[in-house]
């Protein structure tokens, strides 16, 4: 198996997912049963192709014609998620902290992370991990200094201008604003992941007893950065 590294853009911007997903396309089309593999992300793509099919001239000579024509894909394809999120600071760690940084309330906070709707970008970490963004300025957060050993599954956090939602538990060094009993591991586990990139989400603030409802855990969040 060999690889290439297709890069369309050098800077991180939500316009740029139509041109990601029309080279997604193309590229699909392109290589075929050769390819073996198709990772879209932020600004490139990552292709992996199997070499006892193709040389390497052959796979540039594909990747170079695939992309010569390329239009922007429709955005609009892309499904939309509501994901429920109890936002507290037994479960949201870093809130008041982020909150404090931003010059908000904790309510104030909530409402601007549920505000905007975020395109999912990139999976990647873990099965199921959705890269999101663009977080508003005002919010936007640098990750940890030292990343916490345990993150609990369903953590939806921020760094920088990304967002996104723990699937399983893991280290991680991003700022923890609540947690969601949406099960994203499941329907990875399933190859049927729940965010795909192109997709987008909206959050929205639920009560304790909402998410106890869904089947969320409540169990504190112990270790603080």
């Amino acid at each position: 198996m060999e690889a290439l590294m297709v890069r369309l853009f050098d800077t991180i911007d939500v316009t740029n997912m139509a041109w990601i997903l029309a080279a997604d396309h193309a590229l699909r089309d392109a290589f075929g049963e050769t390819l073996v593999d198709l990772l879209p992300s932020y600004t490139t793509l990552l292709l992996h192709y199997d070499c006892r099919q193709l040389s390497h001239a052959e796979a540039l000579a594909r990747a170079r014609d695939a992309l010569a024509d390329l239009s922007p894909a429709d955005t609009r394809q892309g499904q939309r998620h509501e994901i429920p999120v109890w936002y507290d600071e037994s479960v949201g760690p870093d809130l008041a902290r982020v909150a404090k940084r931003a010059g908000m309330s904790i309510a104030e906070l909530i409402d601007q992370h549920c505000q905007d709707e975020y395109c999912v970008f990139a999976l990647g970490f873990a099965p199921g991990y959705g890269f999101m963004g663009l977080v508003d300025d005002a919010i936007a957060t640098p990750r940890l200094t030292t990343p916490r050993r345990h993150v609990a599954a369903g953590s939806v956090g921020i760094a920088d201008r990304q967002t996104a939602i723990y699937p399983l538990p893991s280290p991680g060094g991003w700022n923890l604003l609540g947690r969601t009993a949406v099960p994203l591991f499941e329907h990875a586990k399933r190859g049927e992941p729940l965010l795909r990139p192109g997709d987008s989400v909206r959050f929205r603030s639920i009560s304790r007893a909402e998410f106890e409802d869904q089947g969320g855990d409540t169990t504190p969040m112990e270790e603080r950065p």
